[in-house]
């Protein structure tokens, strides 16, 4: 019988059950908040995983009570910087070079609303940090996702999605104002559409990948905002009304990396264990539910032409600004 989770179930209730030793996952910004919620439950079943991140002294130290508590010493932490697409490609490079499969890649690490700033490529931070990196790790990673026989890629998106389409013209904030949160949303997008992309293409090959809203949670994620902009959303305490704690807001991302009931199961918007159906009425969007740009596979098809592209052209930007740390 198939486990039927709530919004209030934990990662740890999710994976419950489920044996993955053998395995191996790599969780993004796996360091803290969701990202170490989600390689904590995923460690305690059994699988080895690689926590990927860029503070070294976090992931070293995440990785170390991570084995502490899980009593599995397969956890450990490699450094990479998704600001950079040399250390995105050096990485997935050097993991294709080990001959591990890999069975379960969660792009979770992000950065969210920050004054504007570049990667060292030139990117606007969130659309090159949020998607582009992930972009670039998955496609650098897709022989050893191939070797696992069947793999799941679990790309987180938000309900802030609905802040933007991906503005295929300008994503990087060239020609048009910057404004944060709408530079949140088109990478949130691009995140879901990422899913619908990897799953078109390589289904066959027994990749499958889903997006995954994980709702509000309090983390390192909100940093860039002021107090004052915390106070007036009611963001301005440890669990503001209505949110998750990390644990929860883990659960539907190791449900996308571990249910049963998703074997095959790509191209998805998931939340709250369950998969979302789309808003077509107007208006924002409530729970379990996105909006369809969100999905749609022509614009999936073009933002992977459009990622190819930049990666083939990418230019250094030595004046590049970066954002302090990635959650």
């Amino acid at each position: 019988m198939t486990a039927v989770f709530g919004r209030d179930a934990t990662a740890l209730d999710v994976v419950s059950g489920h044996d993955l030793t053998g395995r191996e996952a790599v969780v993004t910004g796996g360091a803290s908040g969701i990202g170490y919620e989600t390689a904590r439950a995923l460690a305690a079943a059994g699988a080895r995983v690689v926590i990927a991140g860029r503070d070294r002294e976090r992931g070293t130290h995440a990785a170390a009570t991570l084995a502490r508590l899980t009593g599995n010493t397969d956890v450990v932490f490699r450094h990479l910087d998704l600001a950079s697409l040399e250390s995105v490609t050096t990485w997935a490079s050097k993991h294709a070079a080990t001959g591990r499969p890999l069975h379960v890649l969660v792009l979770n690490a992000g950065v969210m609303a920050p004054p504007l700033t570049r990667t060292a490529d030139g990117f606007e931070s969130q659309f090159g940090i949020n998607y582009l990196g992930h972009f670039a790790l998955a496609t650098g990673l897709l022989h050893s996702l191939r070797a696992a026989g069947t793999a799941r890629v679990v790309s987180l998106s938000s309900r802030a999605h609905r802040h933007s389409d991906v503005h295929f013209d300008d994503p990087d904030y060239r020609r048009r104002p910057y404004d944060p949160w709408e530079a949140y949303g088109q990478s949130k997008t691009a995140c879901s559409l990422l899913a619908v992309a990897l799953s078109a293409r390589y289904a066959r090959d027994g990749i499958t990948a889903n997006a995954v809203m994980p709702g509000g949670v309090k983390t390192g994620l909100q940093r860039h905002m002021a107090s004052e902009d915390l106070a007036a959303r009611g963001w301005d305490h440890d669990r503001p009304q209505g949110w998750k704690s990390p644990a929860q807001g883990a659960a539907t991302s190791v449900w996308a990396a571990v249910a049963p009931e998703l074997d095959g199961v790509g191209g998805k918007y998931l939340q709250d264990c369950t998969i979302a159906a789309p808003w077509t009425r107007g208006g924002d969007p409530p729970n379990r539910y996105y909006l369809p740009y969100a999905l749609d596979a022509a614009n999936a098809d073009r933002l992977w032409t459009l990622s190819e592209q930049l990666l083939a052209r990418r230019t250094p930007n030595a004046d590049a600004h970066r954002p302090d740390r990635i959650r």
